[in-house]
């Protein structure tokens, strides 16, 4: 009896070596797949004042926002076809690196927005997608009761990596350009991710191809609930990734140094870091509302007091800080959603909730990169003076909270008796 105890004995969860390793390989993954178009701006900066990409110029800001509109779109694609099939677990995280990498040195030789747009935008978002949201299996695997916590630290690997990578970019666009750049980060995170995908490994045996594909439980998409929560959620990815997206240019047209506006960057990328564990933590033992209330109010804060007013540079960078720890934080939320529909899914899975919120948000941002462009274009308090109001980018600055705001239709589904 013990003999077949030991043959079917797993390892630790939530603690232990191989947990910790999992961890910290999701980790990097995180921070190499996201950390690159995050610190997309500075590459738009760049590419917007370079004459072979000037006929085509209104495609540069569709090119960060349909990276990582496709690779949230393709969340619960990647994530059902590998928890269906395990077995494609590894292939997809290494055939969806190979993509990664081809994508980098492909856009390195654009001469075209569009060709821009194909590579660094689109092949980018594919790859990045099947190479990403495989590690959420392993991480549901290997964590249980800090799982809210566990989820928060891999979306801090963002944050991590978007502290260095606009600043080093910059420097390295200015100094040699955009093609040495891409190749450049090609090679880094070849160094870096192939230890990561070496350590990632599941907690659970898989499955014999005999016992045929896994069931997917999907019980929870008739709980109002789920859709009161990514109702919410689609609205804010609406707006959540223009302020890094516009702070180089935008640090430009009210007068502040072009450094400023990288640094602005890589402040909102290092505190959603911050920002993404604290919620994390937060929601593992309050009420996902709660968590998503403080959210919105510093969110809102962060905006309208401090973008507002930011025609100087210290004004930009508290600006930065709170934007990143308060908006970067809702992503941490998602995981906190699993306790409400627990109560009419007892089998709902955390992966599969939080990859049709990254469906959502990909939706919001897809939209995002047409429609913040048109509302530079017609903003007419362009010039009109009222601090960052009157800086050209007024109406990006109103849109964004507005969209921040609409999360708060979770609190009031939870009012309404809807949410648990």
């Amino acid at each position: 009896m013990s003999l077949h105890q030991n043959s079917f004995s797993l390892p630790p969860a939530d603690g232990g070596k191989d947990a910790w390793m999992v961890l910290v390989s999701c980790f990097f993954i995180e921070a190499l797949t996201w950390g690159f178009p995050f610190a997309y701006g500075v590459f738009q900066d760049h590419y917007s004042r370079l004459p072979e990409f000037e006929g085509n110029s209104s495609l540069l800001p569709a090119i960060g926002t349909t990276t990582t509109g496709i690779m949230y779109f393709g969340a619960p694609i990647v994530y059902s076809i590998c928890r269906r099939w395990p077995r494609f677990r590894k292939i997809s995280v290494i055939a969806g690196f190979v993509v990664i990498i081809a994508s980098l040195i492909g856009a390195s030789f654009a001469t075209t927005p569009f060709q821009l747009l194909a590579t660094q935008g689109i092949l980018y978002g594919i790859g990045g997608a099947a190479h990403y949201f495989p590690a959420f299996l392993y991480l549901d695997e290997w964590f249980f009761a800090r799982r809210g916590t566990a989820y928060g630290i891999v979306w801090a690997g963002g944050g991590a990596a978007g502290l260095a990578l606009p600043l080093t970019m910059q420097w390295i666009l200015s100094e040699y350009g955009f093609r040495t750049a891409l190749r450049v980060w090609a090679v880094t995170s070849i160094i870096l991710a192939t230890p990561a995908m070496f350590f990632l490994k599941g907690r659970l045996p898989i499955h014999h191809a005999s016992t045929g594909p896994q069931k997917v439980e999907i019980g929870f998409l008739k709980d109002p609930a789920f859709w009161i929560f990514l109702s919410g959620n689609i609205i804010q990815g609406l707006g959540y990734f223009l302020p890094t997206y516009y702070m180089p240019s935008f640090a430009r047209a009210v007068g502040l140094k072009p450094i400023a506006g990288t640094i602005a960057v890589s402040l909102t990328n290092v505190s959603t870091m911050l920002g993404s564990v604290i919620a994390g933590w937060f929601v593992d033992r309050y009420h996902v509302t709660t968590g998503v209330n403080i959210c919105i109010l510093g969110t809102l804060i962060s905006i309208f007091l401090f973008w507002g007013f930011a025609i100087y540079a210290p004004m930009l960078y508290i600006f930065a800080i709170l934007y990143g720890i308060f908006a970067g934080g809702f992503a941490s939320t998602w995981a906190g959603v699993i306790a409400p529909l627990k109560h009419k899914c007892p089998g709902v899975e955390t992966g599969m909730v939080v990859t049709l919120f990254a469906a959502g948000k990909g939706l919001g941002s897809v939209i995002s990169g047409p429609l913040s462009g048109a509302l530079v274009d017609a903003d007419g308090w362009s010039g009109g003076g009222g601090f960052a109001w009157g800086s050209g980018y007024g109406l990006l600055i109103l849109f964004t909270g507005c969209t921040a705001a609409a999360q708060i239709v979770g609190w009031f589904g939870k009012q309404a008796g809807f949410v648990k």
